[in-house]
C-alpha cells in the first residue's frame, strides 16, 4: 500500500519547530507498562492468534459465490450482521481514520517511541485528503478549466459507467495520471473500491456547494468562493462525525456524557495528537466489521446486481466482478450507495458485528510480501509490540472500569494473554460481550469518543471552536445531515 502525506493544509501557517509537537503520536496512559515483554514465544503467539483458520477468522466460505455470502443466512452463523450499522458506517471510519492519522516511518520489527514517530496528518477532521495544500500548494487537485483552478476539486469521468448504472447517468473516478495513480490528497484513498468511491463524494460535494455559492449567494471572487466552500464542507462533515458516526459507533449517551462532562483521559499541553492506545488498538475496531462480500452496484435494465468478494489475493489480476481492491478505473467500477447506507428504500445492507471474529477476506490480504504476516489481525497485534500499548484490562483499571472476567477471554488462555489482552483484542471482545457486537463497549468506547471529540475541540477552525451553535444547512431537513444527505447533494447517488 502506497503511503504519503501531506504536512500541512492551505490555510495554515508554514511548519515551524511547535507545528511537529502537533505531528506527533503519544499515550494516554504514558505511565502504564506494556501489555508483555516483547519475546520470540509471543511474536509467534500474536501470530498464531491472528492466522487464517486461527482464532479471529471468521471462517466464511470463500468458494461460495460472493452474494451467497450476503443473502445465505446459514453462511453468516459464524459472523453475524450488525442490525444498527450499515455497511458504509465501516468505510466512512476508514475516511475519518486517513484524515486524522498517517505514520509512513514505523516498522512492525522495532519497538519505538510514538512521541518520535511523525504523524504526516495534522490531527484534525479538516479534510486534508481532499485540499491537500489547497490551490496554491496542489494545483494538481483543483480542475484548471474552471475559475483558473482556484475554487473546483478535479474528478474524472468514468467513460462508459453509464451504459451499466440503472438511471443511465454518468459515474466519476478520481482524477489519475497516466499509470493510473490517483491524483488525490491520500493516495491511501484509493484502497479499495468503496473508499475510493467515497472521495469521490466528498470532491463532487465541495463542487456543489461551490455551485450553491455562485448561483444562490452570487459569490464571485475565487478566493471567497473557495474558502467558504471549504469551511461548509469541512462542518458539514463534522456534523456528521459528531452526530451520525459516534452516536452509531459509541452509543449516544456516550457522546452526550463527553460534551457535557468533559474528556477524563485526553487531554494535551500545547496541541491535539494522536494517542497509540487508540491509533494501533480501539479505532481498529472497523476491521470487525468488514463484510467477505459486497452489492457493490445494482447495474441496468435486465442486468442483474454486481456482488463482489472485498480481496481476493488469489488473482493475477483485478476485475471488480471478483475482487474490490482499489487502483483500477473500469465501466462497471461504480458504487450504488443505497447498499451502503439506508435511503429509506429498503435495499441498505449492514455491516458486520464488532467481535473477535473478523471476515477471512482480511486473512490473506493483497500485496504482502510472502513469508511475513500475511492477516490484517497478525500486523495489528504485531504493532501493539512495536509501540508497546497497555493491556485492556490495565488500561480499564486506570480509567475505573470493571474489567471483562477472565473467562471471557478464556480462548487466549493458552497463550497466558486472558489477563493481560492486546488492547485491540480486548475492545473487541468488550464490545461483543457489553453491547452485542452492535458498538463499542466502555473502554473501547471512551477511548474513541475522547479522542474524536478532542480534535474537533483542539482544532480552533472547527464548528465546535467556532460557532458551536452551527447548525447545517443543506440537509433535506434543516438542522439535520447525515451521510445520505452529503451523496445527495453530491449528485453521486443512482435514481433506481
Amino acid at each position: 500500500m502506497s503511503h504519503h502525506g501531506n504536512v500541512y493544509r492551505s490555510g495554515d501557517a508554514p511548519p515551524t519547530s511547535t507545528f511537529y509537537d502537533q505531528g506527533k503520536f503519544g499515550r494516554l496512559f504514558p505511565n502504564l507498562p506494556a501489555f508483555s515483554s516483547d519475546s520470540p514465544a509471543l511474536r509467534a503467539a500474536l501470530l498464531k492468534i491472528g492466522e487464517r483458520n486461527g482464532l479471529m477468522d471468521a471462517q466464511d466460505d470463500l468458494t461460495q459465490a460472493p452474494q451467497n455470502l450476503i443473502l445465505q443466512q446459514a453462511l453468516l452463523a459464524n459472523n453475524e450482521d450488525n442490525p444498527d450499522l450499515t455497511a458504509g458506517m465501516t468505510f466512512l471510519g476508514q475516511f475519518l481514520d486517513h484524515d486524522m492519522t498517517l505514520d509512513i516511518t514505523s516498522s512492525l520489527e522495532q519497538q519505538v517511541d510514538p512521541e518520535m514517530i511523525q504523524n504526516f496528518r495534522i490531527p484534525t477532521f479538516g479534510l486534508d485528503s481532499v485540499y491537500g495544500l489547497g490551490p496554491a500548494g496542489s494545483p494538481h487537485l483543483f480542475d484548471q478549466t474552471v475559475d483558473h483552478g482556484l475554487t473546483t476539486l478535479l474528478v474524472e469521468k468514468n467513460p462508459g459507467a453509464e451504459n451499466l448504472s440503472r438511471d443511465g447517468s454518468m459515474k466519476f473516478d478520481l482524477p489519475r495520471n497516466s499509470q493510473g495513480t490517483p491524483l488525490i490528497g491520500d493516495p491511501r484513498n484509493d484502497e479499495n473500491l468503496v473508499l475510493s468511491q467515497l472521495q469521490v463524494a466528498f470532491l463532487k460535494f465541495h463542487n456543489s456547494i461551490v455551485t450553491h455559492l455562485k448561483t444562490q449567494l452570487g459569490l464571485s471572487n475565487p478566493a471567497e468562493v473557495f474558502l467558504e466552500a471549504q469551511r461548509l464542507t469541512r462542518w458539514h462533515y463534522q456534523w456528521i462525525i459528531l452526530n451520525e458516526f459516534l452516536p452509531k459507533t459509541i452509543g449516544k449517551n456516550l457522546v452526550k456524557d463527553i460534551l457535557t462532562k468533559g474528556r477524563k483521559f485526553y487531554k494535551w499541553r500545547n496541541a491535539p495528537y494522536i494517542p497509540v492506545e487508540f491509533s494501533v488498538a480501539a479505532y481498529r475496531f472497523g476491521h470487525s466489521q468488514v463484510r467477505p462480500s459486497y452489492r457493490v452496484n445494482f447495474g441496468k435494465g435486465t442486468d442483474p446486481d454486481l456482488f463482489a468478494l472485498f480481496f481476493n489475493d488469489n488473482l493475477a489480476v483485478n476485475p471488480v466482478s471478483i475482487d474490490m481492491r482499489g487502483g483500477t478505473r473500469e465501466p462497471n467500477r461504480f458504487i450504488d450507495w443505497q447498499t451502503f447506507f439506508d435511503f429509506g428504500d429498503n435495499k441498505a445492507r449492514q455491516n458486520k458485528r464488532i467481535d473477535t471474529r473478523i471476515s477471512s477476506v482480511m486473512f490473506d490480504l493483497p500485496g504482502l510480501p510472502p513469508g511475513g504476516p500475511q492477516s490484517l489481525a497478525q500486523l495489528n497485534l504485531l504493532r501493539h509490540l512495536t509501540f508497546k500499548v497497555p493491556s485492556g484490562q490495565r488500561v480499564a483499571a486506570a480509567m475505573g472500569i470493571e474489567a471483562l472476567p477472565e473467562e471471557d477471554l478464556a480462548e487466549l488462555k493458552p497463550y497466558n494473554l486472558h489477563n493481560r489482552t492486546p488492547l485491540w483484542y480486548y475492545c473487541l471482545k468488550e464490545a461483543d460481550v457489553t453491547a452485542d457486537g452492535k458498538r463499542l463497549g466502555p473502554v473501547g468506547g471512551r477511548i474513541v469518543g475522547e479522542v474524536m471529540i478532542g480534535l474537533l475541540q483542539g482544532d480552533k477552525t472547527s464548528y465546535l471552536s467556532q460557532d458551536p451553535d452551527w447548525t447545517p444547512t443543506l440537509g433535506k431537513k434543516l438542522g439535520q445531515f447525515t451521510m445520505v444527505d452529503l451523496l445527495t447533494v453530491a449528485g453521486v447517488v443512482t435514481e433506481l
